[in-house]
């Protein structure tokens, strides 16, 4: 099985070729290169990245941008009369992997 460890939006994720996933609002138009590949697995061929893998390219296709499910956050003070309530929606981006591939392959 082949599969990526990629590092977008102080996140990490593992990424097979196929898996769709939600990451952080990114400005791509129609494919993003993942420029961060920090490990690379593919059967009994391992390699780990020092700290980054340059030979690796993985590569997904934008599928839709979209706001995250909203979470409340109150802040409250006793015995002071303060009570405040806000909410926040993230802006997410869910992509497919299209291709994991090694540039210097014999």
């Amino acid at each position: 099985m082949k599969y990526a460890v990629v590092s977008t939006g102080n996140k990490q994720y593992r990424v097979s070729e196929g898996d769709i996933l939600e990451i952080d609002s990114i400005s791509a138009k129609d494919s993003y290169t993942f420029p961060h590949v920090l490990l690379y697995v593919d059967g009994d061929k391992k390699m780990v990245g020092t700290p980054l893998l340059s030979d690796i390219v993985v590569t997904a296709g934008m599928l839709e941008n979209k706001k995250g499910k909203k979470i409340r956050v109150a802040k409250f003070k006793a015995k002071a009369r303060y009570r405040k309530v806000i909410g926040f929606r993230s802006s997410l981006t869910k992509m497919k992997i299209e291709k994991i591939t090694v540039k210097n392959e014999k």
